[in-house]
């Protein structure tokens, strides 16, 4: 099969298109014929090397975690889906080797739910990875109708998932966001507000007694700017600075696989309460680029690497 690979980590620009054997078939696992894999900012740094300390890698490798596809063959224990369904899932592994940049990828069922009838499979493979993102947040904060919470980047793509999950627990949700997206972080059902020099008095304006939740998907200042935002008894997440949020008697979120809540994602998307915003897709010969525009940030929504 023809798949992104890398033989050394680097720039986007070491990612070439190979030939490569097809993946292993386990007894618990479903062999997915790759039709879309939504970009992340994970991508890139791990073929940079960025989470070589943290997750088993090994060269030649694969990139991406998010797919949508078909299913092509399954192992004898799976009963769950069988072949031609059309499937997503959050394919992170336990080592770093066996992506979903590629014509097919081998996932263990954990990970593996149904795509609705209506869903299209670039919009399948942009949810995963975002969407569990921001729903596995807005549990380690307890987020209810309530709160006041205010999402940081809210035009990103997970972003986009957290203003409108928030939002449909019946939480006040304010964004942050440059001007130039003011409408479309409205039109996800928050009030926005510009990030940089003065926020936490932009904030104060919206909210005077202060947020109950902050969700951090930035770092930096942002996070740093915290103590200055949070209500008394206020909770904050980040996907970021681990050691940071902990100092600030918060929580750090790295996503994890989940069948069952990335089932209920998708569920709302086929009902029309979550909406998944595609920026741009790219073929899977141009997987290098997709990367280096993820990179390059400031993108409304998601990029997506289609396989044909």
């Amino acid at each position: 099969m023809r798949a992104a690979v890398i033989r050394e980590f680097g720039e986007p620009s070491v990612v070439e298109i190979a030939e490569i054997d097809d993946p292993l078939v386990g007894p618990d696992t479903v062999l997915v014929s790759v039709r879309a894999a939504g970009v992340n900012p994970v991508d890139w740094k791990v073929v940079a090397g960025g989470l070589r300390s943290r997750i088993p890698h090994h060269l030649p490798l694969v990139p991406g975690w998010d797919v949508a596809g078909v299913v092509e063959a399954v192992g004898p224990a799976v009963t769950e889906v069988a072949p031609g369904d059309r499937v997503l899932a959050y394919a992170r592994k336990d080592h770093v080797q066996d992506g979903t940049f590629a014509e097919k990828v081998a996932v263990p069922i954990r990970a593996v739910t149904r795509i609705p009838d209506g869903i299209g499979f670039a919009p399948a493979g942009a949810l995963p990875l975002a969407g569990l993102t921001a729903e596995q947040l807005l549990e380690a904060t307890e987020t209810t109708k309530a709160d006041t919470v205010l999402v940081h980047n809210a035009a990103g793509g997970v972003g986009t998932f957290a203003v409108q999950l928030a939002a449909l627990r019946g939480a006040r949700v304010i964004g942050t966001a440059s001007p130039g997206r003011f409408d479309y972080v409205r039109s996800l059902g928050a009030e926005p507000v510009e990030y940089g020099d003065g926020l936490a008095a932009r904030v104060r304006d919206l909210a005077p007694d202060g947020v109950d939740v902050v969700l951090d998907l930035i770092g930096g200042d942002a996070l740093a700017a915290t103590p200055e935002l949070l209500a008394t008894e206020g909770r904050v997440a980040s996907i970021i600075d681990a050691d940071t949020v902990a100092g600030l008697g918060g929580r750090y979120v790295f996503v994890r696989p989940d069948a069952e809540m990335l089932s209920r994602l998708v569920g709302y998307v086929a009902d029309g309460q979550v909406r998944i915003e595609v920026a741009e897709t790219y073929p899977l010969d141009r997987t290098a680029e997709a990367l280096e525009r993820n990179r390059a940030g400031h993108t409304r929504g998601k990029i997506v690497v289609t396989v044909a």
